[in-house]
């Protein structure tokens, strides 16, 4: 390994690390390698799930052997020089047999696993403030069933068989019917009415999360949840006797949100104008509408294009001006590609901006 490479994969490792401390308060090998995009967070949530392709977590993580080394010596190192205290906290996940530590490499090595289950927090941190990321860290994971969506397989214990749709708990990879579970007791809450859903796991002496495997999106989603009938017969009444005042919650905060949007969109027409200050006025407030609708996805309501930061701003008026002003629609739906469409129509981008720009 070069040294210049070396230099490259330290600046990214420490910059990953510093990352993930700021957003999260704390650090561990497993976040890091998530940051660096070598291990993907669903691969993480499946094994916290305890399926079974992903038990041997460490195969999942897409980085040869040396490189790996290399970086968690960066990441030592970082640590070190940061003066962090370590918090370990196990990996685990709730099943039929009760709370399973997990492991993340095959052989489960002791000192391996302990380095990878140590997490890193700031020495400055108050004691109430370590106390709560302590118990954050160590917090096991919910009961997880899942939903089929094949229609093979038997339960291992009593070989009733298990269709799509049906409900089944994993152990040690195999399929379990919510009845050899100990769990065919609990209802099923379905997703979708979250004050019912609140109240009753809050009631409920025993939950579980459902998910299922969508194959078009590659990951387990939420289904919503299982719990004892007397609990849901509670939350349904709790819900039914406040009803008037929630919809009235609901109804304010929607207003608030309303007005919020109109400010933002004010504010970020404004800033479009004070950059592009030959921007048609129309046309900077249709940019502001546009980017910046609550919900979008887009660039106006990134971090970036809420604090209307000027990259944000640029991005938001080039994309504007991409559609309404060149013909890059009508070569996409010609049939080009995208990126040669964007390559074509760049001169003319350019031009407008450059008009919008003049002082």
């Amino acid at each position: 390994m070069s040294d210049q490479f070396n230099r490259q994969l330290q600046t990214r490792v420490v910059q990953a690390a510093e990352a993930v401390l700021k957003r999260n308060g704390s650090v561990g090998p497993l976040d890091l390698f998530v940051e660096m995009r070598w291990l993907q967070l669903a691969h993480l949530e499946n094994w916290r799930k305890g399926n079974p392709e992903h038990a041997n977590l460490h195969r999942w993580i897409q980085v040869g052997a040396g490189k790996m080394q290399k970086s968690l010596d960066h990441f030592r190192d970082w640590v070190q020089k940061s003066h962090l205290q370590p918090i370990a906290a196990n990996y685990t996940r709730r099943g039929p047999g009760g709370v399973e530590v997990l492991r993340v490499t095959e052989d489960g090595e002791p000192a391996t696993e302990n380095f990878f289950k140590t997490h890193y927090a700031s020495v400055d941190l108050s004691p109430k403030q370590s106390a709560r990321l302590e118990k954050k860290l160590k917090k096991t994971p919910d009961l997880v069933v899942f939903q089929k969506v094949s229609d093979e397989g038997n339960c291992c214990e009593c070989q009733t068989e298990l269709i799509s749709g049906d409900f089944m708990m994993l152990e040690k990879g195999q399929p379990l019917c919510l009845t050899c579970a100990d769990l065919g007791h609990l209802v099923f809450q379905p997703a979708g009415n979250t004050a019912l859903s609140r109240r009753a796991r809050k009631l409920s002496q025993l939950v579980a999360v459902v998910v299922r495997f969508s194959r078009s999106h590659k990951r387990y989603e939420r289904q919503g949840l299982l719990v004892t009938e007397q609990a849901l017969t509670q939350a349904e009444e709790q819900c039914a006797a406040d009803a008037p005042e929630r919809a009235l919650a609901r109804e304010e905060a929607a207003r608030k949100r309303r007005i919020e949007d109109v400010m933002f969109v004010t504010d970020l027409a404004e800033a479009i104008l004070t950059r592009y200050p030959k921007c048609p006025a129309a046309e900077a407030h249709q940019i502001a509408e546009h980017t910046g609708r609550r919900n979008s996805g887009r660039v106006g309501r990134s971090a970036a294009g809420r604090t209307l930061e000027p990259a944000a701003l640029d991005l938001a008026v080039i994309a504007h001006i991409r559609h309404v002003h060149t013909s890059y629609d009508e070569l996409l739906m010609g049939g080009a590609d995208r990126s040669h469409a964007r390559m074509l129509v760049r001169e003319q981008i350019n031009l407008v901006l450059a008009d919008w720009s003049a002082a």
